[in-house]
């Protein structure tokens, strides 16, 4: 299949800002600890005042570098001038109640480049190759308590659903919400 993914390997080089852009699937010579460190920073600056501070300062360095070659996941890089400065990993729904559903397991972009378009970039990359591998109907999960991200998903057409998730995270309990494309 690796033709397959030749095809689709760069889904978009632009120009942003007058800079290069580049958004691809991750490859075994990439970086696994510099992308865990975008989960990482992102999770310390997005979660501040959500999830207990303790819990983001404990983070540890590599955190999530194991997670990134799920055979089940597909995960997609942004380049910005040679440096990884987001991700997103996707896959056929986690949860046997949205079987026949495409899920955007997670989103993330170093904190200096949120709010500058680059993860409305990644975010419209990742949707459409859930859609490519077939997936009419797309959701994702969002903290309750996350408007900043809550904004970003309703803004690109997510619509948030009655459907809820609860969690502990650093031990206080969470909730996260079911968001769906339309």
């Amino acid at each position: 299949s690796e033709g397959c993914n030749t095809l689709a390997y760069i889904l978009l080089i632009g120009i942003w800002k007058g800079e290069k852009m580049e958004i691809r699937y991750i490859i075994p010579t990439d970086d696994r600890m510099e992308i865990s460190r975008i989960y990482e920073e992102s999770w310390k600056c997005a979660y501040k005042g959500i999830i207990p501070q303790d819990y983001l300062d404990s983070i540890s360095n590599g955190r999530w570098s194991s997670t990134l070659d799920n055979p089940n996941w597909k995960t997609l890089i942004c380049i910005d001038n040679g440096r990884i400065v987001g991700t997103s990993s996707f896959c056929k729904s986690r949860f046997e109640q949205f079987h026949d559903w495409g899920e955007v397991i997670s989103i993330y972009l170093l904190p200096n480049y949120m709010g500058k378009g680059y993860g409305k970039t990644l975010m419209k990359s990742t949707i459409s190759e859930l859609k490519i591998q077939g997936y009419e109907n797309i959701f994702l999960w969002v903290l309750e308590e996350n408007s900043r991200a809550r904004h970003f998903y309703e803004q690109f057409g997510f619509s948030p659903t009655d459907d809820f998730l609860d969690d502990n995270i650093g031990g206080k309990e969470l909730r996260e919400v079911r968001y769906i494309y339309k």
